[in-house]
């Protein structure tokens, strides 16, 4: 048997997960009066974001300690059982490095890690990818091999509403962020080479909509014979712009929408939505 492993950055509903056969190793979040949450378990995205508005402080996240991945590893050691982990970036998380140490300690040598590059929806896609493999049969070997093989084809593009997050979380100064609200400026940031970082901006929310789509275009295009999903960050109606783009501009099935949660959601705040998808021309723009 392959267990498919990963951790609850990648905004896998509970429910979900369960029907998928994925286990989910949870990390927790700490807000600014002390209290802790289990990543997805504790806390719905709703009450997150209800809760996060009201912050001056931006909480933070901790990553699952070694220990709770060899309680799972050593289950999978105990069943004989193989396990393929798909987790966070290691540039944005130690979640992998503690996987890492648990793995070693385990001595075990059918526990396979991957580092997705990537989080949130784009960490998502490649665990749906595994989990599709394997029920088409492929081995746990061949399942690594191809996660590894188009790990930096995944896209992960969005819009933010407001800058004062980034501003809470370092990003921006105060001063650039004060100016940018002032001129309206949206910012579209895009997870690139494992790391989340600005990709553009535009002055209004529609700008920045037209400005996400050239992106995808510019990040090699969509490539509609693998899955795609879009997310959104407290409110749903901030995803159907994407939703009419890829349904009506671009022909495609009404792609899954789901929140996106804390590990990109913290920083972007309330209001943000975006895409992941596997790119069509990786090596370049669509157009080319």
């Amino acid at each position: 048997m392959i267990r498919i492993l990963t951790d609850s950055t990648c905004d896998l509903l509970p429910a979900e997960a369960a029907r998928l056969g994925v286990e989910v190793v949870h990390m927790q979040v700490r807000f600014e009066d002390g209290e802790v949450f289990r990543d997805g378990l504790d806390m719905t995205p709703d009450e997150f974001y209800a809760r996060l508005v009201k912050c001056d402080k931006l909480p933070t996240t901790s990553q699952p300690s070694p220990q709770d991945f060899m309680d799972r590893f050593e289950e999978a050691k105990a069943a004989g059982d193989e396990v393929v982990a798909i987790l966070i970036s290691g540039l944005l998380s130690g979640t992998y490095q503690s996987a890492r140490i648990a793995a070693d300690s385990c001595e075990y040598d059918k526990i396979h890690l991957v580092d997705s590059m990537n989080a949130t929806l784009g960490e998502q896609l490649l665990v749906r990818l595994a989990v599709q493999m394997r029920a088409d049969g492929a081995t746990a070997g061949e399942i690594v091999a191809e996660l590894e093989r188009r790990r930096m084809d995944v896209r992960l593009v969005a819009v933010v509403d407001d800058l004062k997050y980034f501003r809470k979380g370092g990003r921006l100064t105060g001063a650039q962020a004060l100016a940018g609200s002032l001129l309206g400026v949206k910012p579209v940031v895009a997870v690139r080479d494992g790391k989340v970082g600005l990709a553009g901006k535009a002055r209004g929310m529609p700008g920045a909509y037209v400005a996400l789509f050239k992106l995808m275009d510019t990040e090699g295009g969509l490539d509609e014979t693998m899955p795609y999903m879009i997310g959104y960050t407290a409110h749903r109606k901030a995803a159907e712009p994407i939703h009419r783009y890829l349904t009506q501009n671009l022909g495609l099935e009404a792609p899954l929408c789901r929140h996106i949660g804390t590990a990109i959601g913290t920083h972007a705040g309330p209001g943000a939505a975006g895409v992941a998808f596997f790119a069509k021309n990786p090596g370049g723009a669509a157009a080319e």
